[in-house]
Formats: C-alpha cells, structure tokens, sequence
C-alpha cells in the first residue's frame, strides 16, 4: 500500500513540528490510540486499536524517527503486530514548509500487512488507512492550528461583521403618536353636574318633576 498527500496545518512551522513530537499530542490525535511512550532515543512504544473492514485488532509496536533535519523533514518507520489479525510494516516521509502564516505538510507513506488484513483486500486497507489519515490531520489542525496566529483569525471575523453590517439595510425609527389630551369643562357654578365628555358613559339622570293638577273651578 502507498499513499501520498499534502495538508494545510493552520499553525508555523515551528509550532507544527513541536507539536509532530509530543507524544501527548499525537495520542490525542491518532485515532484508536492508546498509548504513545518514549522509550529511547527517537523511539517510542505504541498500543492503539485499529478496525480494517470486517477485522478490528489492538495493535502493539514501535515507531522510530530517523533523517531528521529540524523543523523541515523526518522519517518514520513502525511496525505492529495484531495478534491473529496479523501485522503491519511500514515507513513514512514527512516534510514541512511555511505558506504564510500556515504550515504546509506533506507526506508519502508506504506499508505492507499480513495475515487476516492481507487477505481482507487491498481496496479495503487503503480506505481504512485514508481514514485514519483523515482522521489525524482534522483532530492535529483543531489542537495545534487555533494558536497559531489569533490576531489574523480576529481581524478577519472584524472584516466579516463589518461587511454584515454594511449590508444590511437600516430600518428608520418609527415615529411616536402624541396622545391628544381630552379636557373636561368645570361644572359651572350652582348649576350641577358638567356636560359629560365626549366618550364618557351616559350618566342616570333624574326625571324632571311636574306641579300638581289643579282641581277645575265651580
């Protein structure tokens, strides 16, 4: 199996390179990894789980870093062993240059595997090792590439909320409606009650009051 690829890391150079050797970070980052432990120079003990199609095995091996010219490039070479499952053989180049503020990274990886992987397919080991890939350099660029250059990431959420706000259309003020202020006449003296207000309730008022009839003349 062989694979070749490239990878915008959205942190320096610098940055990406310390983080390709912490081993805490790589565990964090390596799907199915349990453990990453520095046993020797450039060589490390590794215990992780991997699932080939219908075939899932923990894996124990070692990795060693060799050619190293730091912060540019290194190499790799692993080997693991999966129990009944089989193994897996491999090596990996991997070099680093800087664009802008990002780090590009590049890789070429060949491997080989045995036992129950072997006879599972090719078709199916190389969609499980891109998926592993792709898995890495998602979960490597969300912990190491945030850092990397904060005041880029702000000024371009700036430019962002300005144009949002440059483009969207402002809405005049709505005007307030004055309430008329209804006056009511003062009940003239010794006159009574006023003359209810326009809108008022009708008020009870008495029946007006008749002389008595006067008997006819004789």
């Amino acid at each position: 199996m062989e694979m070749t690829g490239e990878q915008l890391i959205r942190a320096t150079q610098a940055d990406t390179w310390a983080a390709l050797n912490d081993p805490a970070i790589l565990k964090e980052c390596v799907p199915g990894c349990e453990s990453i432990e520095l046993t020797g120079d450039n060589q490390y003990a590794v215990l992780m789980t991997a699932r080939v199609g219908p075939v899932s095995a923990k894996f124990k091996g070692r990795m060693t870093l060799s050619n190293i010219v730091a912060p540019d490039s290194y190499s790799i070479a692993f080997e693991g062993q999966g129990g009944v499952a089989g193994f897996a053989k491999g090596s990996a180049d991997v070099s680093l240059s800087t664009a802008g503020h990002d780090t590009r990274l590049a890789y070429k990886v060949k491997a080989n595997v045995g036992g129950k992987l072997a006879q599972i397919g090719s078709r199916l080991v190389d969609a499980a090792a891109s998926r592993v890939a792709n898995e890495f350099f998602a979960s490597f660029n969300e912990k190491v590439g945030e850092p990397a250059h904060p005041a880029a990431d702000g000024r371009r959420r700036e430019l962002v909320l300005r144009a949002k706000s440059a483009a969207t259309p402002r809405t005049p003020p709505a005007r307030r409606r004055r309430r008329r202020k209804v006056t009511r006449p003062k009940p003239a003296a010794g006159r009574g009650r006023a003359a209810p207000a326009p809108g008022d309730a009708p008020r009870d008022v008495p029946p007006p009051r008749h002389a008595p009839a006067r008997p006819p003349s004789r």
